[in-house]
């Protein structure tokens, strides 16, 4: 088990080096990805500050994007492909930073106190096969080194997982 450590999140590259640790260290020698999504989105949800969401969708046959393991209150359960900041990362197979939800055309508000996002796509050999989703309720939350400390992130759980 995974004595999770209090990290300090006010020097970001430091911040994501040693959450990057923990993911590999919480998910060494497990495949199963639901199992690992699980984990990683509580470990993400737990030790960055000013989240209220932290999760995954996968991209399920026809294209939809599929709730998956999170923290955080209830979620929507199905997001088409382009709908919304996490169906416009799936579609685009990009990261999608949004400093405020309100002004994104077509987000959808599964918690209406959300007010910035971050979706990192999950790419297997090119192809995407879910998002890891972030929300906040301050405008302004992520920034670039968010966004590319979450994709190293992302590297990692697809590394680990197998099926």
């Amino acid at each position: 088990m995974l004595a999770a450590e209090t990290l300090d999140a006010s020097d970001k590259p430091r911040f994501f080096a040693e959450l990057a640790e923990q993911l590999e260290a919480l998910l060494a020698g497990e495949t199963d990805a639901v199992a690992n999504a699980a984990n990683t989105a509580a470990l993400i949800y737990h030790a960055m500050p000013g989240l209220n969401w932290a999760g995954f969708y996968f991209l399920r046959e026809g294209g939809e994007l599929v709730l998956g393991p999170f923290q955080g209150k209830p979620a929507c359960v199905r997001i088409a492909r382009g709908r919304g900041v996490c169906g416009a990362a799936a579609e685009r197979g990009v990261s999608v930073l949004v400093e405020d939800v309100h002004a994104f055309p077509g987000h959808i508000a599964c918690d209406a106190a959300s007010r910035s996002e971050l979706v990192v796509p999950l790419l297997r050999e090119g192809r995407v096969v879910g998002v890891i989703d972030l929300d906040s309720p301050t405008p302004g939350r992520f920034d670039a080194e968010d966004q590319a400390g979450v994709e190293r992130l992302a590297q990692i759980v697809l590394g680990a997982s197998r099926d």
